[in-house]
C-alpha cells in the first residue's frame, strides 16, 4: 500500500496568516513527523485502528494519518486512533509526542487558511501558538472519557483567537500612540506655516514634511500608522528594524507597507497639485 500523498491547502491570500512565511513551524513538525515515517525503520501503529479489515497488520504513521482524514473512515476508527496515538504520546513520550503533534498538521492547516488575522500578525506566530497549545492539551487530556481530536482542535482554536485578539489590541494601541505622536510634530509647524501663508500645497506648508502627512492623513489618502512609519523612518531615520520589532512584523513585510503608503502619498499629492 502506498502512502496518500499530504494534503496541500489552497492559498487563498485573504489574509497574512494565508501567505508563506519564512519559517513555517508547521512545515518544521511535518518534516520531522515524515522522517519518523521514511527512516529505515519507519514508526508504525497497527492497521486496525484505521482498517475494518487490514490487509496488513501494521502502517506507516503517515499512511495512519491518511486514513485519519479519508472520508471513508468511521468515525469510531478515528477516535480509537486518536486515543491510542495521545496514549502513547502520554505514556512513552519522545517520539510519540511528535507524532500525536505531527497528526494535527493537515487539520491545523485548514483552519489557518481560513483564520482571518491583523495584518502584522505574522502566520509562523500563528501556528506556534497553535502547535504549542495543542502540546499542553497532550498531557492532560483525558483518553477514557474525551473526544481528544475535539479537545486537541480547540486547544488550538482558543489560543489562536487569544492571540488575534491580543494582537488587534495592541494595534489598535501603538494606532492611538502614532496618532498623538504625529499630531505632536505636525502641529507647532502647522500653527507656524499657517500664521505665514494661507493653506494650500502651493504654500510654504507643504514644503514642510511633517505637516503634509498630517494633511494626507485629514484627507484619509494615508492612514495614521503609515503616516507614522514614514516620518519616522524617512524624517526621523529611525532604523526599519526597530519599528518591524515594535509591530511584531517582519522588516521586510514592513518595506512593503511603507512603499505601498508612499504610492498613497504621491497619489494624492499628484492630485492637490492637479487641483491647484
Amino acid at each position: 500500500m502506498r502512502p496518500h500523498p499530504t494534503p496541500r491547502h489552497r492559498a487563498s491570500g485573504r489574509t497574512p496568516c494565508t501567505r508563506p512565511a519564512n519559517h513555517s513551524p508547521l512545515q518544521a513538525l511535518e518534516e520531522s513527523f515524515l522522517a519518523l515515517a521514511t527512516a529505515a525503520q519507519p514508526l508504525t501503529m497497527p492497521a486496525h485502528l484505521v482498517c475494518e479489515e487490514p490487509e496488513q497488520p501494521v502502517l506507516p504513521i503517515d499512511q495512519i494519518r491518511s486514513r485519519l482524514a479519508h472520508a471513508a473512515t468511521s468515525p469510531g476508527l478515528r477516535e480509537q486512533t486518536w486515543r491510542e496515538v495521545v496514549r502513547r504520546a502520554q505514556r512513552l513520550g519522545d517520539p510519540w509526542d511528535v507524532v500525536a503533534v505531527g497528526m494535527t498538521v493537515p487539520v491545523l492547516r485548514r483552519m489557518l487558511a481560513r483564520l482571518a488575522c491583523p495584518a502584522h500578525l505574522e502566520r509562523a506566530e500563528v501556528e506556534q501558538e497553535a502547535l504549542a497549545s495543542i502540546a499542553a492539551a497532550l498531557s492532560t487530556v483525558d483518553v477514557a472519557t474525551a473526544d481528544v481530536a475535539r479537545e486537541l482542535f480547540s486547544a488550538a482554536d482558543r489560543a489562536v483567537h487569544r492571540l488575534r485578539y491580543a494582537a488587534r489590541r495592541r494595534a489598535t494601541r501603538e494606532t492611538s500612540q502614532e496618532a498623538a505622536h504625529l499630531g505632536r510634530l505636525a502641529q507647532p509647524r502647522a500653527r507656524t506655516m499657517c500664521q505665514a501663508a494661507p493653506l494650500g500645497v502651493g504654500s510654504a506648508e507643504a514644503s514642510d514634511e511633517y505637516a503634509v502627512l498630517a494633511r494626507a492623513v485629514s484627507a484619509g489618502a494615508v492612514g495614521i500608522a503609515e503616516a507614522q512609519l514614514i516620518a519616522r523612518t524617512r524624517l526621523e531615520g529611525e532604523p526599519m528594524q526597530r519599528l518591524a520589532d515594535e509591530r511584531g512584523m517582519s522588516a521586510r513585510q514592513l518595506y512593503r507597507h511603507r512603499t505601498a503608503a508612499e504610492q498613497h502619498l504621491t497619489t494624492y499629492l499628484h492630485h492637490q497639485m492637479r487641483e491647484q
